[in-house]
């Protein structure tokens, strides 16, 4: 991660209108990713909906041709905080006279997802034509049929996937889905409450930092890194014996009040509140606190090792305007367009070739682990293995069960 410096907020968003003057990446993108105030800010005083209408590139209306409505997570693409708008949009729309609707309207896989049901079971518009969600949500997508296949050819780009994403067991060839960005799960922590920080999951539930402790509510992060603290590998065949000995040890530490919630992305505002000062949570999210906050925040994979998964772009079977979403989907794929993308979310970029477009403009930042990991540090991330339709039942419902508690 690079070092954050104290410039005032009026120069953050002076950068931030340069980088929006000319739609380029310009020679200043170090100093928007570790100085300038993050899309966090804005969000911050933005709730719920109200985040996914303020974030909207252009109106929501019904799918057509030259309109491409997606659902993303929040703070997952590039943002310019001045003029409301993302950069790398409007570059898209002015180039191919197709405007994006976009929407911060994911906080959870779950919650997005149960309300959407109905509609795509009987083949109804749900709102949006391209949706980013994670590999295991992606896989239940594609296994019930509520994705479309992309046209031969109709996404060139493709092309530059890195190899080892080109063929998961969910989706073979990756004819229905191409990962966003990867995830890493791991311990974050205010440096001023834990100056120490946290190596370990032992250390993140210390009882030094009771009732001030929230965990991931994607079942598969904050059961992973559990796992992988009790010796139990998350990405091999592991009992449900052992995933329950995982349960029993979280259920623990909320019930000695060490765990106080169960929370989506709404974790970083409870940190940035002072809240809480130790998560289970994603790379991304706390490297852009870390930016924005000049150093008040840290990220690290714990000693036991970290969890990976990625979050995909898909079309719903219920999207009338394919064509369009390809392209969408093609022009993100560009190695120029995904490094500048990556620079601002620091998330683990899937495209080959943006590494040495980013070292164009950032030589530091291109380097980052977090972004484009080496072999060691690949070394200590686990992918949570496929469930099987019951084990997701059981395991939910009992992760659930204690989240509840939480």
């Amino acid at each position: 991660m690079t070092n954050n410096s104290s410039n005032s907020n009026n120069t953050n968003k002076d950068k931030l209108n340069k980088l929006a003057a000319d739609n380029s990446i310009p020679s200043e993108i170090k100093n928007l990713i570790s100085k300038s105030l993050s899309r966090r800010t804005v969000l911050a005083g933005v709730g719920g909906a109200g985040a996914a209408v303020a974030l909207a590139s252009c109106s929501s209306g019904g799918s057509s041709a030259e309109n491409v409505r997606w659902a993303n997570w929040t703070e997952y693409l590039d943002y310019d905080e001045e003029t409301g708008e993302n950069p790398s949009l409007v570059d898209f729309a002015s180039a191919n006279g197709i405007e994006v609707s976009y929407k911060e309207a994911i906080l959870d896989n779950d919650e997005f997802t149960a309300p959407l049901l109905d509609k795509l079971r009987s083949k109804k518009d749900i709102g949006y034509d391209l949706v980013t969600l994670t590999d295991w949500m992606t896989a239940r997508w594609i296994r019930l049929g509520y994705t479309a296949t992309f046209t031969e050819g109709g996404i060139p780009n493709k092309a530059n996937l890195i190899s080892s994403l080109q063929n998961p067991s969910f989706d073979p060839g990756r004819t229905q889905s191409l990962p966003w960005q990867g995830i890493m799960a791991g311990v974050g922590w205010n440096t001023e409450k834990i100056p120490a920080g946290i190596k370990s999951i032992k250390d993140l539930f210390s009882p030094k930092n009771k009732g001030k402790v929230v965990v991931l509510s994607e079942m598969r992060d904050t059961m992973g890194l559990i796992l992988t603290h009790l010796g139990i590998d998350p990405s091999k065949d592991f009992t449900e014996d052992q995933f329950m000995q995982g349960i029993d040890f979280l259920d623990k530490q909320v019930k000695d009040g060490i765990v106080i919630g169960v929370r989506g992305n709404e974790y970083t505002q409870e940190l940035r509140d002072g809240n809480v000062w130790a998560v289970i949570g994603w790379s991304g999210d706390m490297f852009q606190l870390k930016a924005e906050s000049d150093g008040k925040f840290d990220f690290a994979l714990p000693e036991e090792g970290g969890i990976i998964a990625n979050d995909n772009l898909m079309i719903p079977v219920t999207a009338t305007n394919n064509a369009a979403v390809e392209k969408l989907i093609n022009y993100y794929y560009d190695p120029a367009v995904a490094a500048k993308v990556a620079a601002f979310v620091n998330y683990v970029c899937p495209v080959e070739g943006a590494q040495a477009e980013m070292a164009k403009f950032d030589a530091e930042l291109a380097t980052s682990e977090f972004i484009f990991p080496t072999e060691k540090t690949k070394s200590q991330l686990k992918i949570f293995r496929a469930l099987t339709a019951a084990e997701e039942t059981k395991f939910q419902t009992a992760f659930q069960s204690v989240a509840g508690n939480a």
